[in-house]
């Protein structure tokens, strides 16, 4: 039987994705992930300087699953100075029994900000603060806004306070969340975060650090989802090292990118430091003890996360 490509554009892909629970689905490849039982090779990367971008390329696939996935993904940042948006992309879906192009999703990049922004759910399950006072999240681009709206499904506070570098990307940020059900404050000044919130989220490009170490309160949890380039850091190293518990999503990815190579390069902390997000899941042990412990969770983006969000969506059409 011959099979025919189906191609699904973005607009077809929002209309499935209010069927899909995308936090479920993320939870379950991540257990699945440190389980053993999906193949995800070192990440594909170009990293370009004028302008300012990158293009990773993320596969891998599920054992004994009946599909593999390729999905590329980049980042140009001065894009919407161009009237563009900073994210784009694909996903391509293949059968793992013949090698055969299933489905291309034209997603434009929305699939990868679901799964990121569900990771950051996830991760908020199972390690914020039973009380979480105040929300912070440092970066008003599309992470900014969908971390905090995949968070009021797993969080019951409502009041939060956003940082950017520009006011004119802050009274953006306001206006497009006028509708979220969160009573949203602004800064210039991180440090309005730092001194008043219990749950932050970083999701910047930065190459440098946004938080320092002498910063952070006791009972805080940070996710950080910015930096999945070993260019990329939005923390001080130090804050790895004094945290109770250092989740990340792979620890052979955190070896070579995010927050935990520049802690290990800093010689703050080592591998043995860190527990993957699938495992903590698993272990209650592993998982927030009490609301004074620091906590932190570095989220470089797996390929399970792609292969999950791509199968549900072309399931979704058959």
């Amino acid at each position: 039987m011959i099979i025919v490509t189906k191609i699904i554009r973005l607009s077809k892909i929002k209309e499935i994705l209010r069927s899909i629970d995308p936090l479920k689905l993320i939870e379950e490849g991540f257990v699945a992930y440190s389980q053993g039982k999906v193949v995800v090779p070192p990440v594909g990367e170009m990293i370009f300087e004028e302008p300012p971008g990158d293009c990773h390329i993320k596969y891998g696939y599920i054992k004994q699953g009946d599909y593999y996935v390729v999905k590329i993904a980049q980042g140009f940042y001065e894009n919407p100075q161009k009237g563009l948006p900073s994210i784009n992309g694909l996903n391509i879906l293949f059968s793992q029994k013949t090698g055969e192009v299933l489905c291309v999703l034209l997603d434009e990049g929305h699939l990868t900000n679901v799964r990121t922004a569900a990771a950051g759910a996830v991760v908020a399950k199972y390690m914020s603060p039973q009380k979480v006072n105040r929300i912070g999240i440092l970066g008003y681009g599309i992470q900014g806004k969908m971390q905090l709206e995949y968070l009021k499904t797993i969080i019951t506070c409502r009041d939060a306070i956003v940082w950017g570098r520009k006011e004119t990307g802050l009274v953006k940020y306001q206006q497009d969340m006028i509708d979220s059900g969160f009573n949203i404050e602004t800064t210039l000044d991180q440090e309005d975060i730092t001194s008043t919130c219990n749950l932050i989220v970083t999701c910047t490009p930065s190459k440098v650090p946004l938080i320092k170490a002498e910063q952070v309160r006791k009972g805080t949890h940070i996710t950080a989802i910015g930096s999945d380039t070993p260019e990329k850091q939005e923390l001080d190293p130090e804050i790895l090292r004094i945290a109770n518990h250092v989740i990340v999503d792979s620890i052979p990815q955190a070896a070579f990118r995010g927050e935990c190579f520049h802690a290990m390069k800093n010689g703050k902390i080592t591998k043995d430091d860190m527990v993957e997000l699938g495992t903590m899941i698993s272990s209650k042990t592993l998982q927030r003890q009490t609301d004074d412990e620091i906590t932190v969770a570095d989220l470089t983006g797996v390929a399970v996360q792609d292969i999950q969000i791509s199968k549900a969506v072309y399931e979704g059409i058959l």
